[in-house]
């Protein structure tokens, strides 16, 4: 499953200090990925996930826990640099499952 959308990068309230980066994917593509990946999650419901953003392409995982059931997708600081990008920012993204 690919998910491709635009979405803004938010800090998470609870580690401000030390400005942990998500974005949140979409509410439909959320509910398809947990029908996808129903008892095949990881550690705290983790799923694995290969993204882009811009030139930039890493392996992850996306963790449940955003608004309404949404997973969020950790930006990790290196990504941020090389794309140009803050908090606040919207960036263009591809997600997919691995």
């Amino acid at each position: 499953m690919i998910v491709e959308f635009d979405a803004e990068l938010w800090i998470w309230d609870a580690r401000r200090a030390d400005t942990w980066t998500f974005i949140t994917l979409p509410a439909d593509a959320s509910d398809e990925i947990r029908e996808l990946t129903d008892g095949d999650r990881r550690g705290f419901g983790s799923v694995r996930v290969q993204v882009r953003i811009g030139t930039s392409t890493w392996r992850t995982s996306i963790f449940p826990g955003g608004p309404e059931g949404t997973y969020v997708l950790p930006v990790k600081k290196s990504v941020r640099r090389a794309e140009s990008l803050s908090a606040g920012d919207t960036a263009s993204v591809t997600v997919e499952l691995v």
